[in-house]
């Protein structure tokens, strides 16, 4: 009895091309063809699994076979037409390309190609998935099928058309088979249904296409699966969740809520219930994040929209709406993408259940996670200087923005409502009473040439660059332009030859927030003191007069100390002198060995040794 049982996706299968489901653009256009004699001697079928590519092969092979034929609706009754029904491979041939993808089978194809039809008029060749041929295969078919026999038609189908080769693809007709809407799958199953005496409610036939993806066969092929149990009873949504595996959006829905109020305890509660039901962690996630993001579809889209684009019923998109209210945006995007984490960490871990319990006491933590309106209140409270005073909720939005987008300096003090104003007022100046300002840190005298040279060279990124410019003397470093002298023309010459210009004016750039400032690499002049001075004379600077002595006090001092240093230094230094003159004789009676990189110090500023 088992052996005459027919399932459903082939009792049902399209026979002709009127009866194709969901696929109205290529109904149209092989109706056209048949009607008009323009056949194509090769056609290419591409879209999802189970949209209908082999079926509608079928049919036009039927079609074009049939006695009376070429026709939009063969009989199904001659044996051209019983053949192509029953799988029998006489003129009509189907080829699975991923079983004879070599290209010994295309040759062996080939070979039979000049063969003529036994009882239709054409010999159709159906290759399914014919991006599994290898490349050698698909060279063989090419120039056949550039210029096959009058009486041969190739009809390839695949479900990824991107690795069928361009060459091919161009010598075809190609045709694109859409994913199946939701309400045309509906609608079928409903006909399979009322065909087949299946009691099952619409809500489960909704289900049932949703979970399908777009594609028939598997829409059909779960209904005949639910058909056991709709001969005792009617079949529901949640039969088709435990079939699937999947949770019903009621659990889902309070788990939720036990997440949006922060109930972690609650949370896991709910978590080990649908765990001991038998629910994997990675399909409870998955399913909790379809969930977060029906929600972000509710809280953003138009209602009419709402069932196609969330495949949920009234009652199930009405408590969709109760929750959005309770989110932002942002907020529900933070859990979404909070539980897309989890997922990936799920799938590599070795106890998976220790993750889900995490996950859920995570995501039930929503304090970090809070409204833009309140983050905008607390900045508004602790840059008006109020620090933790309590901001009512009745602050105008509008208000909060301004003084979220104005410079601190300008920013003013947060307004508050009416009747909360002498409050507010004396808690401020008891928290100003009790606060103590931190220190200021002094500012940098930016009058110092020394000190602009300095910063300027903090800006240079290239370590040798920054060893050369040790060497050079500021002379003017100002937003008109900087000025640098070296001793030895050869250096000189390299840095205003070379990219280590461009990285002085680079840093300058950053340094005064210009853009290619002017700079001039050359040699000392006399009038150079006279523009240092008048550099520094222009730069604007509040320098304390007390601060300035005491500066000059402590020059004074280094000056001295660095007087007497060079004094013992020259005594001690003169004292050894014989002593050193006897080192240095016998040091020079043997040749010293220069490296390459004194050698070129030695060259480039015209040098010699001092022992």
């Amino acid at each position: 009895m088992s052996g005459s049982y027919v399932p459903l996706y082939r009792k049902y299968r399209p026979q002709t091309i009127d009866k194709l489901v969901g696929q109205e653009h290529i109904k149209k256009t092989l109706t056209s063809a048949i009607e008009l004699g323009k056949i194509a001697h090769a056609f290419l079928f591409t879209g999802p699994r189970g949209t209908g590519k082999t079926s509608t092969a079928r049919i036009l092979a039927k079609s074009l076979n049939c006695k009376n034929g070429p026709t939009i609706n063969p009989c199904g009754v001659c044996e051209s037409c019983q053949d192509i029904m029953n799988s029998v491979p006489i003129d009509v041939i189907e080829i699975d390309a991923a079983s004879n993808r070599k290209v010994e089978d295309t040759q062996s194809i080939l070979e039979k190609i000049q063969y003529t039809p036994v009882h239709g008029k054409y010999k159709i060749y159906i290759i399914d998935e014919v991006h599994m041929l290898t490349n050698h295969a698909f060279n063989a078919l090419l120039k056949t099928l550039e210029e096959p026999p009058e009486n041969v038609i190739f009809i390839l189908a695949t479900t990824e058309v991107h690795k069928v080769l361009d060459t091919i693809k161009s010598r075809c007709q190609r045709f694109d088979f859409r994913r199946i809407t939701t309400e045309d799958i509906v609608k079928h199953l409903r006909y399979i249904s009322n065909e087949e005496k299946i009691n099952i409610s619409d809500d489960a036939l909704f289900t049932i296409a949703k979970n399908s993806a777009g594609g028939m066969r598997d829409s059909i092929s779960l209904l005949d699966q639910l058909s056991l149990l709709g001969a005792s009873k009617e079949v529901t949504s949640e039969d088709v969740n435990s079939i699937l595996g999947r949770i019903s959006f009621d659990v889902l829905n309070r788990l939720s809520e036990k997440i949006i109020s922060s109930s972690s305890n609650e949370a896991i509660e709910i978590l080990n219930e649908i765990y001991n039901s038998g629910n994997e962690p990675l399909q409870i996630l998955t399913n909790l994040c379809e969930y977060f993001k029906n929600l972000l579809i509710t809280k953003n889209c138009k209602m009419e929209l709402l069932p196609e684009l969330t495949g949920l019923n009234e009652s199930q998109i009405a408590e969709l709406t109760k929750q959005k209210d309770l989110l932002e945006t942002q907020q529900i995007v933070f859990l979404i993408e909070k539980v897309s984490y989890y997922i990936k960490e799920v799938k590599m871990a070795t106890n998976q259940h220790l993750w889900l319990e995490v996950a859920m006491i995570d995501l039930a933590n929503m304090t970090e996670n809070t409204k833009l309106i309140d983050l905008q209140n607390r900045i508004k409270a602790l840059e008006s200087g109020a620090g933790s005073l309590p901001i009512s909720n009745s602050v105008n939005v509008v208000q909060v923005k301004e003084v979220a987008q104005s410079e601190p300096a300008t920013r003013p003090a947060p307004i508050q409502p009416k009747q909360e104003s002498s409050r507010v007022q004396q808690n401020s100046t008891q928290q100003k009473e009790d606060f103590t300002p931190p220190p200021i840190s002094k500012k940098a005298d930016s009058g110092d040439i020394q000190s602009l040279w300095k910063a300027l060279l903090m800006n240079i990124k290239s370590p040798s660059t920054k060893a050369l410019l040790n060497l050079a003397t500021p002379v003017k470093i100002s937003q008109d332009g900087i000025i640098l002298t070296f001793k030895n023309e050869k250096l000189v010459s390299q840095i205003n030859d070379t990219n280590k210009k461009q990285m002085i004016i680079e840093a300058a750039d950053i340094m005064f927030n210009t853009s290619n400032i002017s700079v001039q690499i050359r040699l000392p002049q006399a009038g150079d003191a006279e523009i240092s001075k008048n550099n520094v004379a222009n730069i604007n600077v509040e320098v304390n007069k007390d601060d300035l002595q005491e500066e000059k006090k402590k020059i004074e001092i280094k000056e001295k100390i660095i007087e007497e240093e060079k004094h013992v230094s020259y005594e001690s230094e003169s004292v050894s002198a014989p002593e050193k003159d006897l080192e240095n004789r016998k040091k020079d009676d043997k040749p010293r060995e220069e490296s390459d990189q004194e050698k070129m110090i030695l060259d480039l500023f015209d040098g010699k040794y001092i022992e």
